[in-house]
């Protein structure tokens, strides 16, 4: 997981960080946008539930829970109407899908927790110019 961290501008974490210390840790590699989940319970108040923003001209939105996979596609270009890149977590399970009018959503696992899943993982994004240019599920 370090090697990807060292190379980044910015990370985004979607939700399920537990201990703030965890945003300290990854601080230290780069700027963290960090949205709330269900078990983040002593970052109630400090983090927000969805996030919008843009780099390098990429809109970029986050929520912890997307729903059920079925439909999700359309429930989220109907929730981020305006993003390019939906990034959620949630269910631990990797996701990289082109949704409705090219929406890119992004799940990128656990890096910490697997849960069913066969390994640790975690996302790489690079962005120029307005777009993504690469994206990648990433085995840790």
């Amino acid at each position: 997981m370090y090697r990807y961290l060292d190379d980044a501008d910015l990370i985004l974490h979607a939700g399920d960080v537990v201990v703030a210390e965890v945003l300290d840790e990854l601080g230290g590699f780069a700027p963290v946008r960090a949205v709330l989940g269900n078990n983040d319970v002593e970052l109630a108040g400090l983090l927000p539930p969805t996030r919008l923003f843009s780099v390098e001209g990429v809109r970029i939105a986050m929520i912890h829970d997307s729903g059920p996979s079925t439909g999700r596609a359309a429930r989220m270009r109907r929730r981020f109407p305006d993003a390019d890149l939906v990034v959620f977590g949630h269910s631990h399970v990797p996701w990289d899908t082109v949704g409705l009018d090219g929406q890119l959503l992004l799940n990128p696992g656990s890096p910490t927790e697997r849960r069913a899943q066969p390994h640790h993982t975690m996302a790489t994004l690079d962005v120029e110019d307005g777009k993504v240019v690469d994206h990648a599920l990433q085995v840790v």
